[in-house]
């Protein structure tokens, strides 16, 4: 018997929205776009002053497109793609995810399920529970030592604190409302979602280093940045 070419994809998610803080990815972002909607109904990139045409590269790539008239940071991004998101009908859930190509959508998949499974009003993506992710051995004491101020700082219990992938519930995502603009809106976030006490868990998923990324931005340089700017914020 010949295999049936009549299969159907599975439809798209309309429930997850998934939310892309955009700056200057014109080269990656229309291929992450892309895929993202062959699997989710909704895609929001916040362009946050881009000067590469990144807002108008993911627009015709089908993401709806919301702009900063200029460079605000990636906490003022996420927080004006979470606002936008939370007013929108038939919004369940909000996927965080980066521009750049380094999380896989099948992990965004996977953390929907578990919260829909589960009853999680947030997933926290983490590189650190299985071996698919290698950080490097400096970026990996740079990434833990974070996690050991976050953890401090919000009373969690998590093993990866910078990780932009999370699945945030509807009702999670009202208790959102960030004042860091910069990296240290990685811990304030979780500070705020903590402060909620609804029901949390975090899953494994794989960060993905590939030179471009690393040139973007996940250097050791700039992890040491990151920590920098989350102790003295």
């Amino acid at each position: 018997m010949q295999p049936s070419t009549d299969a159907q994809p599975p439809p798209r998610d309309d429930e997850a929205w998934v939310v892309i803080p955009l700056y200057n990815e014109a080269t990656v972002i229309a291929g992450v776009v892309t895929e993202l909607l062959d699997v989710f109904s909704h895609v929001v990139c916040i362009d946050d002053g881009s000067t590469d045409g990144s807002g108008d590269v993911a627009r015709h790539a089908g993401a709806r497109v919301l702009r900063h008239p200029y460079n605000l940071g990636q906490g003022a991004a996420l927080q004006t793609g979470i606002s936008y998101v939370r007013q929108q009908a038939g919004a369940r859930y909000i996927v965080t995810f980066d521009a750049d190509g380094q999380h896989r959508i099948v992990d965004a998949i996977a953390m929907v399920h578990e919260a829909r499974e589960r009853d999680l009003a947030i997933v926290f993506g983490s590189r650190f529970l299985d071996a698919r992710t290698n950080p490097g051995r400096i970026k990996k004491v740079v990434l833990k030592t974070a996690v050991w101020v976050t953890n401090r700082t919000t009373g969690l219990r998590l093993t990866d604190a910078h990780n932009g992938l999370r699945v945030i519930r509807h009702d999670a995502a009202l208790s959102v409302n960030m004042q860091q603009d910069r990296m240290a809106h990685a811990t304030e976030i979780v500070l705020q979602l903590g402060r909620s006490h609804l029901p949390w868990a975090e899953y494994p998923v794989e960060v993905v280093y590939s030179d471009y990324s690393k040139a973007k931005g996940q250097s050791v340089l700039n992890s040491i940045n990151i920590l920098v700017d989350l102790i003295v914020n």
